[in-house]
């Protein structure tokens, strides 16, 4: 295995770039997203945050005339070898969207459903792991009630935390959020934020947000983007306070983006 002076755990990615046709979306980002952390991607609107998120299990493949080179090492593999199996690397880098996309199904059904598909099929581990998911989203004290109810009754706030549960369900160790909270209100998206605090202390944590308060709030580290370049990466206290490059200060300060 070649060395890539990364920590056990981590995502390293080397020298990434990503293609949509010609457009160079993502030009060569070389970054370490640590262990049971939050790591914030923040920059302005086509800066290639999501790319590069979606990046990290691959679901840039799903878009035609996506290509990725470079590579992202994860637990001593290159996750971007063609020997690697997307659908089993997404049920270990899970993802949850920007907008809440609950299957038209039952709440227990949502969840049940990935873990059927995984082969569990025993009812009583079935419920056990449904309870533990929504616990462990913080939703289970609000809809225990309401399992066999439509996930499509539940509030916007709910039906994404539904998602993060339906993520935690198979056992991820990543778990990858494109703007959890851009579609839901502020209560709502209080809850998302305590949930993100909660969940590293068990997973690793990436999330992608316009919103430079909540990177601030939630992340341990921060990466600025701007035109498909990392600008600049570190401590997310030393970002928002002492940035080093003067394209973050423009953008933190509101000079433009």
């Amino acid at each position: 295995m070649e060395n890539h002076d990364a920590v056990k755990g981590t995502i390293s990615m080397r020298d990434l770039n990503v293609y949509y046709s010609e457009k160079h979306a993502i030009i060569d980002v070389s970054m370490d997203v640590l262990e049971k952390k939050v790591t914030a991607f923040i920059g302005p609107s086509g800066c290639g945050k999501s790319t590069l998120l979606r990046a990290l299990n691959r679901m840039n493949e799903e878009i035609e005339g996506c290509r990725t080179e470079g590579k992202i090492f994860w637990k001593d593999v290159n996750i971007l070898d063609a020997s690697v199996d997307p659908v089993a690397l997404r049920s270990k880098i899970g993802m949850v969207f920007q907008k809440p996309n609950p299957f038209p199904k039952s709440v227990y059904e949502n969840i049940a459903y990935g873990l059927k598909i995984h082969g569990i099929h025993d009812k009583n581990k079935l419920d056990e792991l449904v309870e533990k998911s929504l616990k462990a989203a913080a939703l289970w004290s609000e809809i225990s009630d309401r399992l066999d109810e439509s996930a499509l009754s539940l509030s916007g706030g709910q039906q994404q935390r539904l998602c993060i549960a339906r993520a935690l369900a198979i056992e991820p160790e990543v778990i990858l959020m494109d703007e959890p909270c851009s579609a839901l209100d502020p209560i709502a998206t209080a809850k998302i934020e305590d949930l993100i605090n909660d969940l590293k202390k068990k997973y690793t944590v990436v999330i992608v947000t316009h919103n430079m308060q909540q990177a601030a709030r939630v992340s341990d580290f921060t990466a600025y983007m701007y035109l498909g370049k990392m600008i600049e990466y570190g401590d997310t206290k030393q970002i928002f306070e002492n940035p080093r490059e003067e394209l973050t200060e423009n953008y933190i300060t509101g000079r433009f983006g």
